[in-house]
């Protein structure tokens, strides 16, 4: 009698992460029910950067009442029973934590570099001397634009109903449409149907 396949049962969970200090901060992270507590705290300082001398962790149920408080490093970490949903709160103690302060959070107590206009226009390569040297440009690039009766000669000898061949491609098919095609730009255009579906509108 063959013997049966016994998997390995999962003996982890999946919990969601918050910070005292990081007030933005939430993940979902899986943990091993097998970990000393020492080890999340490792795992958790390389995600948020509190040290594990520094951090007190507590635990929740998904309803958020508080389970218990994972106090000794050298348990394992299914000793306290958590489940899947349940939540990780981290307490950092550090006074001097990086995460201290909401500085990692709050852009408004990042020092903003400021310059004045009159110090900008003395540097080489902004973008202002560099829309300075295309001003006497613009007018010219305006007077290329796509004349309004652009191609109309050609597409006078195509008429709806017409085959055609398209090249480079060679592929064959009808014209559908002549005449101007606002959402396209100026000028004239010539609507094709291939014979054979081709690309994301199938030959259109």
């Amino acid at each position: 009698m063959a013997s049966r396949l016994q998997l390995p049962t999962d003996d982890s969970v999946l919990l969601n992460v918050t910070h005292s200090n990081l007030k933005s901060f939430a993940s979902e992270v899986r943990f091993s029910l097998e970990s000393t507590v020492e080890a999340v705290k490792d795992k958790l300082w390389k995600k948020t950067g509190t040290a594990v001398d520094s951090m007190r962790l507590e635990l929740y149920d998904d309803t958020g009442v508080k389970v218990s408080d994972l106090s000794d490093n050298t348990r394992p970490f299914g000793f306290y029973s958590p489940l899947d949903g349940y939540r990780i709160h981290i307490i950092d103690l550090d006074p001097s934590s990086v995460t201290s302060g909401g500085w990692l959070e709050d852009t408004s107590l990042v020092e903003k570099y400021k310059i004045s206009d009159e110090a900008y226009d003395k540097l080489d390569g902004t973008y202002r001397k560099f829309k300075e040297k295309l001003g006497p440009r613009s007018g010219s690039a305006q007077g290329s634009k796509t004349d309004e009766d652009h191609m109309e000669n050609i597409c006078a000898n195509f008429k709806v109903g017409d085959r055609c061949q398209v090249e480079p491609g060679e592929k064959r098919g009808v014209v559908t449409f002549v005449g101007r095609a606002e959402a396209l730009g100026a000028g004239f255009w010539v609507g094709i149907q291939y014979d054979e579906p081709l690309g994301k509108h199938d030959g259109l």
